[in-house]
């Protein structure tokens, strides 16, 4: 079997794999008043609670090449896994490092996978990247099962307030201000090109909870596996998960709480869902 690492930037909400070697590089949430490193010691509640009442501004930092350098260790292969390029500096930050790693070990391989994604979407590849690993494939193997993979894992999310998103440029200003006025959600997705692209707005839990599913099964899903991240909102999460069920029952529908970053973007009573179709 190869002698591999997993390494993930902290968009993945993974801080632990458990037939893998793997660890998480943290990104930050930064205010005026205070940091927010997105590890195992973040208290999430906490942090959401402060950013609640918090009037200035607040935006997140990526890890830098030293954190991902560190996080490589002495494995003879490395795969790391990031946030959207398109969205952080995370994804340049880990080619840097794994440039410079590799000319000082020439004898020894990488690869960095940019997910174009955030969340739940990036677990599945993680997930995925051990599953082949375990398989005793080939690096080369492993990298070309995981491109042609990803082509078939999506995500779409469903967003009560997109405040934090429209002041860190993420969406315009102009859709964030539709979020929350009389109970309207925004879902949205992943774009092909690593972009958050909004694609239609419900009244209500229930109707957004509808638009989920439409839009998972028109995009081809047929019972692969889904894995649901929400920030403080598991009611919801619970209530997506038995429709897909209603459908697909032998599907693999994971729940999970976000960490500190897709918290932060998520905010209070978001939904991320990653899938497979």
């Amino acid at each position: 079997m190869l002698n591999c690492k997993i390494i993930s930037d902290s968009s993945s909400d993974l801080l632990t794999l458990d037939r893998a070697s793997y660890a998480c590089v943290p990104l930050k949430i930064v205010t005026e008043a205070r940091e927010y490193t997105d590890n195992s010691l973040l208290d999430v509640d906490a942090m959401i609670e402060d950013l609640q009442s918090y009037k200035g501004k607040s935006q997140s930092s990526c890890p830098n090449i030293e954190d991902w350098r560190s996080a490589f260790e002495d494995y003879e292969c490395v795969f790391c896994v990031t946030l959207t390029s398109n969205l952080s500096g995370s994804c340049n930050a880990a080619q840097i490092a794994l440039s410079d790693y590799l000319q000082e070990h020439p004898d020894r391989k990488g690869y960095v996978i940019d997910t174009l994604s955030a969340g739940p979407e990036v677990a599945l590849v993680v997930e995925k990247l051990q599953e082949y690993i375990l398989q005793d494939l080939s690096f080369e193997e492993v990298v070309e099962k995981i491109k042609a993979y990803m082509a078939s894992t999506h995500l779409l999310f469903s967003l009560k307030s997109l405040r934090n998103l429209a002041n860190n440029g993420r969406v315009s200003m102009a859709v964030a201000k539709l979020t929350g006025l009389l109970g309207i959600r925004i879902i949205g997705k992943a774009s092909d090109e690593g972009t958050l692209a909004v694609i239609s707005k419900a009244k209500g839990e229930k109707k957004a909870l509808q638009e989920l599913v439409k839009n998972m099964f028109s995009a081809g899903y047929q019972g692969g596996k889904v894995r649901i991240h929400h920030c403080r909102n598991l009611e919801m999460a619970e209530a997506l998960q038995d429709a897909i069920l209603k459908e697909k029952p032998h599907a693999s529908v994971v729940i999970e709480r976000t960490r500190g970053l897709c918290s932060f973007y998520a905010e209070n009573g978001g939904l991320l869902v990653g899938y497979e179709a």
